[in-house]
């Protein structure tokens, strides 16, 4: 006979499925991992069935746990919108929001305007992850991603949140970078900063073909703040966002006519886009961005 299971160890089947792993799943819980453990042979027990194929990589789904994977989903998204609908029928926004954003404008954008939006909703439990990464939507990595292109498949909503420009800049008293350069051409004799290649997590950053051929990065960083940082310290030239050096008069633009444009897109999971904490969240940051429009795309200024 089967046994009966609790909406508890659905949740913790949902959290290994999803990381592949049970130490990532328990530390996204927030339980230690032999807990973690416990519950997966108590759901696996109440079933009858084994669902996940232990490896020394981690923890696979089996036919059994692809056919729950499917229900249990779909019981999450079910319970999803009744916490919308209860948030809605409440006066205030409360819970936690984890925004997974490039480092540039998590760090340089989002992290000054956000504690406006902690004033509005003192309930809200605000998570930025400024990390230069893609984040999962579907396997709860994050409640709002900000990416560089809008997806092609999931069950994600995307919205655009702006265009913005990017320009070759070097440090201002530095001028034995940068004053002899008179066409692109020039670029691939002088020092450049740039992205570690097997580490660039979106294409749209593999920009330096589109400066000049020839170009060969002598400093290269995965963080968008550090190319930052070594331009303004002389190490070389460097592409970065208008937004993120806007007013730094220790950067001096290089050939302003070379000018690359790029968007940011806002993503949330379709389940989870009508809860209230996020709505109200994802609605924040692009009244943000559409305030700073010129900041984004200083030619519309």
């Amino acid at each position: 006979m089967v046994q009966p299971f609790n909406w508890d160890l659905l949740q913790s089947f949902l959290a290994i499925a999803r990381a592949g792993r049970l130490t990532v799943a328990a530390r996204r819980l927030g339980i230690d991992h032999s807990t973690l453990s416990r519950r997966l042979a108590a759901l696996e027990a109440s079933l009858g069935a084994t669902l996940f194929e232990r490896t020394m990589t981690g923890y696979t789904l089996t036919t059994h746990g692809e056919n729950l994977l499917r229900h249990a989903e779909g019981m999450e998204s079910t319970v999803i919108a009744l916490q919308s609908e209860m948030a809605d029928s409440r006066s205030t926004v409360s819970g936690a929001v984890r925004i997974g954003a490039p480092d540039g404008f998590g760090t340089a954008f989002l992290a000054p305007a956000v504690g406006r939006l902690s004033q509005a909703h003192p309930g809200l439990d605000i998570q930025i992850v400024a990390t230069p990464r893609n984040f999962s939507l579907s396997q709860r990595e994050a409640d709002i991603a900000i990416t560089l292109s809008r997806p092609s498949h999931g069950r994600l909503h995307a919205r655009l949140l702006t265009d913005y420009a990017l320009g070759l800049y070097a440090a201002a008293d530095r001028r034995e970078l940068w004053q002899d350069i008179a066409t692109v051409e020039d670029c691939a004799a002088k020092p450049f900063i740039s992205y570690i290649d097997d580490m660039i997590f979106a294409p749209e950053l593999d920009y330096l073909s589109s400066v000049a051929r020839g170009i060969v990065p002598r400093i290269k960083s995965s963080n968008l703040i550090a190319q930052y940082q070594a331009t303004v310290a002389g190490a070389g030239l460097c592409v970065l966002p208008c937004f993120l050096v806007a007013g730094d008069a220790r950067l001096a633009r290089v050939l302003p006519g070379v000018e690359l444009t790029r968007s940011f897109w806002l993503l949330v999971h379709s389940d989870m886009r009508d809860l209230a904490r996020i709505r109200v969240t994802a609605d924040f940051i692009a009244d943000e961005v559409r305030r700073a429009k010129a900041l984004f795309l200083p030619a519309s200024e």
